[in-house]
C-alpha cells in the first residue's frame, strides 16, 4: 500500500530565546488566532552512517506526539515545498516501513539505515483562521533540543519560528515574513530541524561554468544536472507518476550522449566505457514501459478518430488489454531493476565520476575554444547520416538509415545542450534544430514499432474468430504516416543551419 502523500509548504526563522511574537493583525485574510495549544515532540531521525539522505536535503524520521504521530519521509520538492510521505508508527521503532525505504533507495541503494540524531520539539501552535473558521496557516513557536547520533555526537539547543500553509497562499507566506523580518527576526539558514543538528552547510553550490573556464566545467555540471534529474525521477517512477519513466530514461540518454561527445576531456576509457554500457541497459529497462505507454497512447487517439463504421471488432479492448498489461509487466520490471544491484553500482560510478573526475589535460583549456570544435563533430556526423538517408529515394518507407539519423540528431541536440555556458542563445538555436530532425524521425521510428504490433494484433484477431479489417487499416494509416515522416525529412533537412557556438 502507497504511503499517504501531503506537499509542505512552509518558511522557517531563527530567534532569539526571549524573542516576543510580533502581532498577526491585517495578515491577509486572516480574522483570528486561536490561544496556543502545546505540543511535546519526539523524534528519531534514520539516514545512512555517511549521510546521504541528509546530504540530498532528505529526512526520514519517526515521530512521537502531536497530531500525525508516525514515520514521516520529506523529499525537496522546491525553495519553500516539500513532499512528505507519512506511514503509521507500527510495532518497531527502529524498522522503517517498506513504502519508504523504496522511495529513497535511488540514495541509500544497498546500505544500512541506522539513527543519526534525535530531536525533542516544546511547540506552541497557533492556528490562523479566516472568517469562515478555515485554517489558513500554522504558526509553531519552537524550542528544540537535539542529539546526534552518528560519528560526532553532540548536543545543541535553539528556539525557531515555522509557518506552515494550511488552506492560506504564498501571499500570506509573504506578508508573514515581512512582517518578522521588519522585526529583526531573520530567515533560517538551514530547510530543517535535522540539517541544523547535524551541522550540515546550508550553503552547499557548486559554481556554475564559464565560457573562459575549463572546458570539464562545462561536461561535468551537465552530468551533475542530469544526475540529479534521475535521482529525483525515482521514486516518480516507483509511484508510477505521470511522465516520470520518460524522463528519467531522457536523463539516462542525455549522459551516454555527452559521455561521447565529450569523452576527449575524459583520461579513463574504460569508466567510461562502463558507464555508456550501463546507461544504455537502463535506457532499455525504461523503455519497455515508455514504448508500451507511447503505443498505447497512440493507438487509443487513431481508434478514437476512425469512423465508426469502420472500427470491427472489440478493438479498443483488444489494444488496452494488449498495452496496458504490457506496460504494468514493463514497469515491474523497471522496478525490479531499481532495487537490483546493477543499477545501485551505475550509480555509485556516475557519483564517482562527479565526485572526481578523470580529466585529460584537454580539460582544462578554455571552455569557449574546447567546446565549440567538440560540438561541431556531432555537427559532421549528423550530416553524414543525413546524406545517407536522403541517399534513400522517398517512399522506401522504413530504411536504417532514418533511425540512424534520428539517433545523431539527439546526440548532437544534448551536445549542444551541454554547451550552453559557452554560448546559451547560439547553442539553444543548435539544440532546436537538432531536435527538429529527432521529432520528424521520431514520428517515423514510432510508426516502425506500432506496425509491428497491429500486424501481429491483426493475426491473433483473426485465430480468435475475431474481425482483423480495423487492424489492417491502422497499419496502413501508420504507413502513410511514415512516408510523410520521411518526406517531412527530407523537405526540413533543406533548412537545416549548422549554428556556431
Amino acid at each position: 500500500m502507497a504511503a499517504t502523500r501531503v506537499v509542505e509548504l512552509e518558511r522557517k526563522f531563527d530567534v532569539e530565546e526571549e524573542a516576543f511574537l510580533p502581532s498577526p493583525q491585517d495578515l491577509p485574510g486572516v480574522a483570528r488566532v486561536d490561544r496556543p495549544v502545546e505540543r511535546r515532540l519526539d523524534a528519531q531521525y534514520f539516514d545512512t552512517e555517511d549521510l546521504r539522505l541528509a546530504s540530498a536535503r532528505i529526512s526520514l524520521r519517526r515521530r512521537t506526539g502531536g497530531d500525525d504521530a508516525g514515520w514521516h519521509l520529506k523529499l525537496p520538492a522546491g525553495p519553500d515545498e516539500r513532499t512528505e510521505f507519512r506511514e503509521p508508527l507500527g510495532d518497531q521503532a527502529d524498522s522503517v516501513p517498506g513504502a519508504l525505504l523504496g522511495l529513497v533507495r535511488v540514495h541509500t541503494r544497498d546500505r544500512a539505515l541506522v539513527p543519526v540524531a534525535r530531536l525533542k520539539t516544546r511547540r506552541l501552535v497557533y492556528r490562523l483562521r479566516d472568517k469562515d473558521n478555515a485554517v489558513l496557516a500554522e504558526f509553531c513557536d519552537d524550542r528544540v533540543q537535539s542529539e546526534s547520533l552518528g560519528q560526532k555526537p553532540g548536543t545543541l539547543r535553539w528556539r525557531e519560528w515555522e509557518i506552515e500553509l494550511v488552506a492560506g497562499s504564498r501571499a500570506l507566506l509573504e506578508s508573514v515574513q515581512d512582517r518578522l523580518t521588519g522585526a529583526g527576526v531573520r530567515p533560517s539558514a538551514y530547510q530543517s530541524k535535522l540539517e541544523r543538528a547535524l551541522n550540515l552547510d546550508p550553503f552547499s553550490t557548486e559554481p556554475a561554468p564559464k565560457r573562459k573556464g575549463p572546458a570539464g566545467a562545462v561536461m561535468l555540471a551537465y552530468l551533475r544536472q542530469q544526475v540529479k534529474e534521475l535521482k529525483d525521477q525515482d521514486p516518480l517512477v516507483r509511484q508510477d507518476a505521470h511522465d516520470a519513466v520518460h524522463k528519467m530514461r531522457v536523463a539516462t540518454r542525455r549522459m551516454r550522449s555527452v559521455l561521447a561527445t565529450y569523452r576527449k576531456l575524459l583520461d579513463d576509457a574504460e569508466t567510461v566505457t562502463f558507464l555508456r554500457s550501463e546507461l544504455k541497459w537502463l535506457a532499455g529497462v525504461l523503455g519497455q514501459a515508455r514504448d508500451a505507454e507511447v503505443m498505447h497512447a497512440r493507438l487509443k487517439y487513431m481508434v478514437a478518430e476512425e469512423p465508426g463504421e469502420l472500427v470491427m471488432g472489440p478493438v479498443t479492448r483488444r489494444v488496452d488489454l494488449e498495452l496496458g498489461g504490457a506496460y504494468k509487466e514493463a514497469h515491474a520490471k523497471a522496478l525490479e531493476a531499481l532495487d537490483g544491484t546493477r543499477y545501485f553500482r551505475l550509480l555509485d560510478a556516475l557519483e564517482a565520476m562527479i565526485a572526481a573526475p578523470p580529466f585529460a589535460p584537454l580539460a582544462s583549456k578554455a571552455a569557449g575554444k574546447v567546446i565549440p570544435r567538440l560540438v561541431q563533430r556531432d555537427v559532421k556526423r549528423l550530416r553524414t547520416a543525413a546524406r545517407a538517408a536522403k541517399r534513400q529515394s522517398a517512399g522506401t518507407g522504413d530504411h536504417p538509415a532514418l533511425h540512424e539519423a534520428r539517433k545523431d540528431g539527439k546526440r548532437l541536440r544534448y551536445a549542444a545542450e551541454a554547451a550552453a555556458p559557452v554560448n546559451p542563445k547560439q547553442a539553444a538555436r543548435l539544440a532546436d534544430a537538432a531536435h527538429s530532425v529527432q521529432k520528424v524521425l521520431g514520428d517515423h521510428q514510432d510508426s516502425v514499432v506500432t506496425r509491428e504490433l497491429l500486424r501481429r494484433l491483426g493475426a491473433e484477431a483473426f485465430t480468435l474468430g475475431e474481425n482483423g479489417f480495423s487492424y489492417g487499416r491502422l497499419h496502413a494509416l501508420e504507413q502513410a504516416a511514415a512516408l510523410e515522416a520521411e518526406s517531412r525529412f527530407h523537405r526540413e533537412w533543406k533548412k537545416f543551419h549548422n549554428v556556431p557556438l
